[in-house]
């Protein structure tokens, strides 16, 4: 029998990985050079931002597409996207532009997430839903309504999406919650059962 071929730690996904990582000082650079709301660097910091988010987008899709899965890059992904809307929830509510609650709020349940994670690791691996998926592309898109330099109503569309974001944020935190004691129960139930 043959074990299956190694996969480098150095590869394109987890290269784009840390691309994404690298952009995060580029992104806050921008976002506070010329007072925080020079129209110019927030398109800069606009830009720097979309491109840190189709990474992510793109290096999931090369390492499913040509098995290019490791440990490493199944640490640093989760990493990356939190270092990213973090630093951007982060300055956004420093700069004044994005109430602190909103920060908050996403902030706990993405630690509360991770926290879970390592609690349930014994007993199996809680899949992302759809509704978790939903909620970190409405969070990209709200952030970037934010970091743009938007007039009056679309300082409205703004306010809406992010609004729509931490509601998918608490809901699917939840969800996250019922499924991680659910799986480290059936754990358990196995374990006490063998």
């Amino acid at each position: 029998m043959t074990e299956p071929a190694r996969v480098p730690v150095l590869n394109i996904a987890n290269v784009l990985t840390m691309s994404r990582l690298v952009l995060v000082p580029v992104f806050l650079l921008a976002l506070f050079a010329g007072s925080g709301h020079d129209t110019q660097w927030r398109l800069a910091a606009f830009a720097v931002f979309v491109v840190a988010s189709v990474t992510d987008h793109v290096d999931g899709n090369l390492a499913r597409k040509y098995g290019l899965i490791t440990d490493f890059g199944k640490i640093a992904d989760p990493i990356a996207d939190k270092a990213l809307t973090g630093a951007a929830l982060v300055g956004l509510s420093i700069l004044g532009d994005l109430a602190w609650w909103v920060t908050v709020v996403i902030a706990v349940r993405e630690i509360g997430v991770t926290l879970l994670r390592f609690w349930v690791i014994r007993h199996g691996v809680i899949p992302a839903s759809r509704g978790g998926k939903a909620k970190t592309l409405v969070q990209i898109f709200a952030i970037g309504f934010y970091v743009l330099p938007l007039p009056g109503w679309g300082q409205l569309v703004a306010q809406v999406t992010m609004g729509l974001a931490v509601l998918l944020t608490v809901v699917t935190g939840v969800d996250y919650v019922v499924r991680a004691v659910r799986l480290r129960a059936r754990g358990k139930r196995a374990v006490a059962g063998a």
